[in-house]
This record gives C-alpha cells, sequence and structure tokens, in this order.
C-alpha cells in the first residue's frame, strides 16, 4: 500500500514540475521581449522532453528565423544518415599515357573528389607534409623521373561555383567564407601576418601570407586600433580573386598580429605545391601546370583517367564531424552539402545537395517552409528555419546507432550540450540537456533582430538556458 501512494505522488509530481519549468520559461521569455534590447527583436523557442516527446514550451516555434550555425545540426544528421559514420573522401593522383624508361609520355593529374580535409592541420594524416610523401611515392613507386605533358588539377567532379547562394560580400573573403571546391588545401585558408603600429590611427604593415599567396595583390587600407580591441578588420577578395582590399583595424600593443582569409583559388596554389614537389625532388615535366579554369579558357576538356598512381584517403566522416560542430569549420558544411548531391547524383552541387537534404527530412515530418536553407553551414543570413524543426532533427539523432558520436561532437557550453550560432543580429543554440531531477530535455532557442552587444544578448539567453538544468 505503501509503494501505491509513493508511486501516485510520483506520477503526480513529474507532470507537476513539468507544468511549474513551462510556467518559469514563459515569464523569463516575456520579460526578455520586454527587454529594451529584444524590443524590435523575435524571440523563438521549442522545447520537448527527450525520452517522451512531450512539448514543455512552444514560443513562436514555427516561425522560420535565421539559425546561423545551428544549421549544421542539420547537415550533420544529414550526412550521418547519407553518407555513413565511416564515410572517407579520396583524393587521387593519375595519368593518361603511358610509362616508359622512368618517363610519363602523358599529363599527371591531382584528382579531387572534395575532401575538405586535404592538407589541413588537424590530423597527421592531412597534413601538407604527408601529402607530399604520397606524392613522392606515388612517382617513385612507378620510377617516374621526367613528364611528358602537363600538370592538371582535376575538381571537375563538383560544379565551378565554390561560393554558396545567399553569402554576404563581408564573409566571402575572410577564413569563414571559404567555399567548397572539388580541390581544397589547407582547409582554403591562409594567414595574412600583420605588424601594428604604435598608437591609435598608424598604419598596419602587411608582412606575409602563409601559405604563400603570390597571385594575390593586397590594398592595404588596415589602422591600428587601441590596444585590447582586437581584430576589427575585414578582407575583401571574391572566389578566384587576385587582388584583395583589406579595410578595419587591428590592435596596438602587438609586435604581429594574425588574421586569416579565404583562399580565392585552392586548386591554382596547390598546383603550385606540387611544381615545388616536383623541382626539389627533380622530376622534370614539359608541359605547364593547369586547374579548370587553365583548361575552360582553352576550351580544352579534362581527359579522363584510367590508371591511378595513388590514392589517398580522408578521415572519417565522424572525425570530420568533430570537428565541424566543435570548431562550427563553414567549409566542412558546404563540402558535406556537395558530397551527398556527388554520392546521390554523380554531380557535386550546392543546389541539388540542398534539395536532397529537404526530400530527407520532408520524408520525416518537416515540411520544407519550416526548412528554408541555401546552405551547409548557416553562414548566409538568408536562412530560415523553426526551431520545432531544428528540435526534430535532434530528436530523430537520439534514436539512430550513430547518436553517441553527434553527441560527442556538440560543444559543451555554459555546462550544456549544445550547438551554437552567432551572424550580426542573431543568437542560436540547440541541443540537450539534463535537468536536475533526472529529466532530458531537447531544445532549440533562436533570437533575431536584437540590438546591441552579441555578448550581452548571449549572457541573457544563458540565463533563459540554466532554468532548464
Amino acid at each position: 500500500m505503501k509503494f501505491l501512494v509513493l508511486l501516485l505522488v510520483l506520477l503526480y509530481a513529474f507532470p507537476v514540475k513539468s507544468q511549474q519549468l513551462s510556467i518559469n520559461l514563459t515569464e523569463a521569455l516575456n520579460n526578455l521581449q520586454n527587454d529594451k534590447q529584444f524590443k524590435h527583436a523575435i524571440i523563438s523557442m521549442y522545447i520537448e522532453e527527450t525520452r517522451t516527446g512531450k512539448i514543455i514550451l512552444a514560443q513562436n516555434a514555427q516561425t522560420g528565423l535565421a539559425p546561423a550555425s545551428c544549421q549544421k545540426i542539420i547537415t550533420s544528421t544529414t550526412a550521418f544518415e547519407l553518407l555513413g559514420k565511416q564515410y572517407t573522401y579520396k583524393t587521387k593522383m593519375g595519368y593518361d599515357g603511358t610509362i616508359s624508361k622512368h618517363t610519363l609520355n602523358g599529363n599527371l593529374y591531382l584528382i579531387g573528389y572534395g575532401d575538405p580535409t586535404l592538407g589541413s592541420w588537424r590530423w597527421q594524416k592531412t597534413k601538407e607534409e604527408t601529402f607530399i610523401k604520397n606524392i613522392i611515392s606515388g612517382l617513385v613507386a612507378n620510377d617516374i623521373k621526367t613528364i611528358n605533358g602537363d600538370i592538371v588539377i582535376d575538381d571537375s567532379k563538383w560544379e565551378t561555383q565554390a561560393t554558396p547562394n545567399g553569402w554576404v560580400w563581408e564573409d566571402v573573403g575572410n577564413y569563414y567564407g571559404a567555399g567548397a571546391r572539388g580541390v581544397n588545401w589547407h582547409e582554403n585558408q591562409y594567414d595574412l601576418i600583420l605588424k601594428p603600429g604604435k598608437k591609435t590611427g598608424d598604419e598596419v604593415a602587411i608582412i606575409a601570407t602563409k601559405p604563400e599567396l603570390n597571385h594575390v595583390r593586397f590594398i592595404n587600407e588596415l589602422k591600428t586600433g587601441k590596444e585590447g580591441s582586437g581584430d576589427n578588420s575585414i578582407i575583401y577578395l571574391p572566389e578566384n580573386g587576385e587582388v584583395a582590399v583589406v579595410r578595419g583595424t587591428v590592435p596596438a600593443g602587438n609586435e604581429t598580429f594574425i588574421v586569416s582569409g579565404s583562399i580565392p583559388n585552392p586548386p591554382q596554389l596547390l598546383a603550385k605545391i606540387i611544381e615545388k614537389i616536383l623541382a626539389t625532388n627533380k622530376v622534370a615535366y614539359s608541359g605547364y601546370i593547369k586547374t579548370r579554369p587553365d583548361l575552360a579558357v582553352d576550351k580544352k576538356p579534362i581527359l579522363s583517367q584510367t590508371r591511378i598512381l595513388q590514392t589517398m584517403l580522408s578521415p572519417s566522416f565522424d572525425s570530420i564531424n568533430y570537428w565541424f560542430l566543435k570548431k562550427s569549420i563553414n567549409l566542412y558544411g558546404e563540402a558535406l552539402v556537395k558530397t551527398i548531391a556527388y554520392e546521390k547524383t554523380g554531380a557535386g552541387s550546392a543546389d541539388s545537395g540542398i534539395a536532397i537534404i529537404k526530400d530527407f527530412w520532408s520524408n520525416r515530418g518537416i515540411e520544407k517552409p519550416a526548412l528554408k536553407i541555401l546552405d551547409g553551414s548557416g553562414l548566409s543570413p538568408a536562412n530560415r528555419v523553426t526551431t520545432t524543426a531544428l528540435v526534430t532533427v535532434l530528436q530523430y539523432a537520439t534514436k539512430q546507432n550513430w547518436f553517441a558520436s553527434f553527441y560527442n561532437s556538440l560543444p559543451e557550453i555554459n555546462g550544456i550540450r549544445m550547438k551554437d550560432g552567432y551572424i550580426n543580429g542573431v543568437r542560436a543554440y540547440s541541443g540537450y540537456v539534463k535537468c536536475g531531477n533526472g529529466k532530458e530535455y531537447t531544445f532549440s532557442f533562436i533570437i533575431n533582430n536584437f540590438d546591441g552587444s552579441a555578448g550581452t544578448a548571449r549572457e541573457k539567453m544563458w540565463k533563459i538556458l540554466d532554468l532548464l538544468k
């Protein structure tokens, strides 16, 4: 009898606690909406109990908002399903023609399949020195000392446009605005090494780029900001561009200061690196180093290659996804969209990849108008996603055999496993939280068009999320 009474008390207590949580959250969100910083903002929050799917709160949950990097959750989970946890990219070195007496009579090709980790510093197997060893070993194993032909960087498996539709001009030239190509290198990122002046308003000198960008000229309009003011610089440089304009300020008080930009033409840069590898290892070639634009201008098709000298593999997708979510690498998101398209259609097109992603979730209960996305990373301010859709995706993930890999890739922020997102006027958080009473909640919390400091907005949102703990 005592056990039955205790059970009835517990059964009654849990709904009461959920109801009180909903009341507390609603009151907190109403107060937030009345805050001067959010007077003109749209606030959306949707929460479900993870195990049961019971709705705890739904405020503006069907309103499409810019999700910023919370959109990476959609790309990540779709890639787990359509590519698989162990999916790996490949990059091949191949040739046409014949090999005879230490001589390749034909062209040497580096054939890309969109690997966004090629040349990355995050894994030993992807680092530049490993890449160099692979190229050399492929030549040595086939006794090639002379090439009577061209060196061709073949990125034709993917479309020519690297930059997704909807990205803004101010982002494209900076490291987080790197688009994805059939051949990527060093995460399509370079460092611009600067020397600030001694006082505010002084000119800033450009010392070098790393990797070296010989084909890019810089128009330097940078000024020195006050000490401790941080990086307020912007690099304006489109894909395939050769003239960059650098504006803004970097802080005084530093002997050198580094900002990072997006490499405008990664295949061209990689071609130069291969040229150096051949020269260092005394492998002569009679032709030219060519990329797809060179061949297009000459109206020459890239010939099909039937012989492979070397195949280089990327880390597995679950390892790539770890960095994709932890460090919010936009390039990885754009690469995954095109990879999904390539694997399903044979062509790496962003539009096709986005359509496949939307169809996938439409078949799992998310209406397409709730998932108006233009890219895989969330960098475009034109994306519109509902908090209901994000929670639906997160809830779907909990039931899959790859969930542990996905969950462990989410950053831990303010004591909560969640993906964060920030672009101008947007703050977003989506993930999972464990409550002190043992309950677990799946949530998405997005604010668009707030005023003032992004840091202040973050702190106010965290206080509301703390109610779930």
